[in-house]
């Protein structure tokens, strides 16, 4: 069994570190149990959200933001976040350095695309990041994934995984925080009915390797 632990956008930008972004509570706090299931993992990934700060989805403020879009790669509006050399595109403090992990995936680069998952840079699901051929180049057989946000990045990623058919996909939640109760909910609702396992401990991820 080769094994796999993916961070999911455990960026800074997604934290109380940077409130006027998108803070997600308790963001800043995931480090240590990424370390601990990256421990149990051969290979660690990082995901990064890496916006400019001009893309079609950006608006002013907070109150503006989840507004539909007719764009076909952006369906909703943000507030900027995650723009490269700022403050909010760094990760959280606690974890390796970028160049540490065996791989790393930038995502929602053009400003017309606004992908959530790490495996398509779009949302039609169409145009691969490369992720999932660097894993089967890898032999990877098991995936553990953790970050931000379990309703959102977190969900969307470990669904594209379980899709393929071709991994096993855990999600620890100990691992992850997300932005509202309901849609973390759902999120977890919607990944359990698809066949990926979740776990509420990180120790909990041995009883499937």
């Amino acid at each position: 069994m080769t094994i796999a632990a993916i961070d999911v956008d455990p960026q800074r930008t997604f934290s109380p570190l940077c409130p006027e972004e998108l803070p997600v509570p308790e963001g800043d706090l995931i480090a240590p149990a990424l370390n601990e299931q990256a421990a149990l993992a051969d290979y660690r990934v990082l995901t990064k959200d890496a916006h400019p700060a001009s893309a079609i989805w950006v608006v002013d403020s907070h109150d503006k933001m989840l507004q539909p879009l007719s764009h076909p790669n952006a369906d909703l509006t943000w507030v900027a976040h995650a723009v490269p050399g700022t403050l909010g595109f760094q990760t959280i403090p606690g974890l390796p350095a970028v160049t540490d992990y065996d791989h790393v995936i930038w995502k929602g680069i053009e400003p017309d695309l606004h992908p959530y998952g790490a495996c398509y840079h779009d949302l039609q699901e169409k145009l691969s990041t490369g992720l999932i051929e660097w894993l089967e180049s890898k032999q990877v057989s098991t995936i553990i994934v953790g970050g931000l946000a379990t309703d959102y990045c977190v969900k969307t990623t470990a669904l594209q995984l379980q899709k393929t058919g071709k991994f096993t996909v855990i999600v620890n939640l100990a691992a992850c925080r997300g932005i509202a109760a309901e849609t973390t909910e759902s999120g977890c609702n919607e990944m359990h009915d698809a066949g990926i396992l979740i776990t509420q401990q990180t120790e909990e991820i041995c009883q499937y390797l």
